[in-house]
């Protein structure tokens, strides 16, 4: 099993950033793919960004030029740096993190973005 911790949550004014960080721990062998997914009230969880091992990264349309992932493999952290964040960015976000065709998900950090 794997563990992810998330941080980093919290309560911001449209336009300011947030920085949200994911441990993993537990029976670590060879994580693939990191990623950040959210939910607002009402809607799906959807893909916000994802990085591979080799730190190719994917964005969500929405967050393109805005949001910014990173990973460190020597530590199994992934981050997700947002800036210029909207009222729409308001959800709670989940990390995720893809081993050996198991997928493991954090217990969710709330973001609220005011206007």
């Amino acid at each position: 099993q794997v563990q992810l911790v998330e941080s980093g949550g919290g309560l911001v004014q449209a336009g300011g950033s947030l920085r949200l960080s994911c441990a993993a721990s537990g029976s670590i062998f060879s994580i693939n793919v990191m990623g950040w997914y959210r939910q607002a009230p009402g809607k799906d969880r959807e893909l916000v960004a994802a990085i591979t091992s080799g730190g190719s990264p994917i964005y969500a349309d929405s967050v393109k030029g805005r949001f910014t992932i990173s990973r460190d493999n020597a530590k199994n952290t992934v981050s997700l740096q947002m800036n210029s964040l909207k009222p729409e960015d308001t959800a709670v976000y989940y990390c995720n993190v893809g081993q050996r065709g198991s997928n493991y998900w954090g217990q969710g950090t709330q973001v609220t973005v005011s206007s």
